[in-house]
């Protein structure tokens, strides 16, 4: 599959189910190219020499958006380092820190080819990613964006995360400049800050000075020693600094949010801010879960993201779904319909702040779409189209056709061969990597 082949192509799907997590109709055809151009019934169907694809025993769906990611986190699979952690701080010491001071454009652009690979391939095609890389600042998001948008062909939003770690002037210089110079609905930028235990009162003076009125995207209280620090170093709680810094802009993104009081979350209310949940790398790290009740309580817009810990969003649906109740004790306090709201939430988070219109299958949206094989074999209608894909596709959610802006990004599983080239050699970066790592354990 070569991408030259679908450049100002209008396809058309036809004798599809089409599920956009708003309604189910069967029967249908869609014509699209970077947009939606028609959806009716098939009997109404006329070929002006389209691309068809028959989606007979097939679901079209929107493609998929994460709502928090780490793309640099890629190239740490199957990686070795000593590990021993006792806390959520040495688990950022001895892994993550110690793998992104390592980081320069190269690898962060093959990092980005990787990632955007594999989430395309489960349905992925829009990313909002919290990025760091200690040997290269300058340039990194303009790298990651070559990578993801141009070169892979999807969307994103894009941030570093500034940290006391690095060269605060230079993370702020790099948020400021990628947000200055993009404002497509192919890319665009967040203001990135890791933590508040890694940024001290002078760091958060200057970005205030900067940031106007560009959203923040920050991980908060993904542990319990993030506010703890904040209270033995600040007397305040980390939403009650930031805020006080005037940082919590509208639209910014408060990551993991496990541990907030009802003070904090009605500030991040009251600043119309979103909290991201990331559940399989809250487990994974053992820091606990997020208590999304007391968020929806409260009138919060809670999206989702994966934490860079895969590249599916639906496996981040099944987890979240199920850790609730068992947090909460009953199958009955989060529902089908939540999880439907989360969804929407990220779609609309996106649309917002990136200017697209995704997320429905209707005249005028944004041409990123899928296909998946899927015979029902019980009854499928508008009221349990969620629980069909909930129960029965999640689990190995693998489209066999994906597009994004209209361009068929996977056909038929499978995805264009300058792309795989990229992927291999990927490798090579990701063993520079490694042996950078090694002799600083050394």
């Amino acid at each position: 599959m070569e991408k030259k082949e679908d450049i100002n192509m209008k396809y058309a799907f036809i004798n599809a189910k089409v599920y956009d997590f708003n309604q189910f109709r069967e029967d249908q055809y869609v014509i699209f190219d970077e947009s939606i151009l028609e959806v009716g019934n098939m009997s109404e169907f006329i070929d002006e020499n389209y691309e068809i694809i028959d989606c007979k025993d097939h679901l079209v769906l929107p493609s998929f958006v994460v709502g928090h990611t780490h793309i640099y986190s890629t190239f740490a699979r199957g990686m070795s380092v000593p590990f021993h952690p006792t806390n959520f701080q040495e688990i950022l010491d001895q892994l993550w820190w110690k793998m992104d001071r390592h980081l320069d454009n190269e690898m962060n652009y093959y990092s980005g080819i990787v990632s955007a690979t594999d989430f395309m391939k489960n349905g992925v095609t829009s990313v909002i990613d919290h990025h760091a890389s200690g040997k290269d600042i300058k340039g990194s998001l303009e790298m990651l964006k070559k990578a993801v948008t141009k070169d892979a062909g999807l969307r994103g939003l894009f941030c570093f995360e500034t940290s006391d770690r690095f060269d605060v002037d230079a993370c702020i210089k790099e948020n400021l400049s990628f947000i200055e110079n993009n404002h497509s609905n192919v890319a665009r930028g967040l203001f990135g800050m890791h933590a508040s235990l890694s940024l001290s009162e002078e760091t958060l003076r200057k970005i205030s000075k900067v940031i106007k009125n560009h959203p923040i995207h920050i991980h908060v209280a993904e542990s319990l020693m993030d506010q703890e620090d904040s209270l033995k170093k600040y007397n305040e709680r980390v939403i009650e600094r930031l805020d006080r810094h005037g940082l919590l802009n509208e639209d910014s993104i408060i990551t993991h949010a496990l541990y907030v009081n009802d003070e904090e979350l009605d500030i991040i209310k009251k600043r119309k801010c979103v909290i991201a949940l990331n559940v399989n790398s809250n487990m994974n790290n053992s820091v606990g879960l997020p208590e999304y009740i007391r968020f929806k309580e409260k009138g919060i817009p809670v999206i989702i993201g994966n934490d860079g810990i895969s590249s599916s969003i639906t496996s981040e649906y099944l987890t979240l779904y199920y850790s609730m109740h068992l947090k909460d004790g009953s199958p009955l306090e989060f529902g089908l319909g939540d999880l439907l709201d989360i969804i929407n939430n990220t779609y609309d988070y996106v649309n917002r702040n990136l200017g697209a219109k995704l997320g429905r299958v209707e005249v005028g949206y944004n041409g990123d779409l899928l296909t998946i094989p899927y015979i029902a074999p019980t009854a499928l209608n508008e009221g349990n189209a969620l629980g069909h894909l909930f129960f029965g596709l999640f689990n190995s959610f693998k489209p066999n056709n994906v597009f994004c802006r209209g361009v068929k990004v996977v056909g038929d599983y499978k995805i264009r061969n300058e792309l795989t080239k990229k992927y291999r050699e990927a490798k090579k970066y990701a063993d520079k990597l490694w042996e950078n790592i090694k002799k600083e354990d050394a």
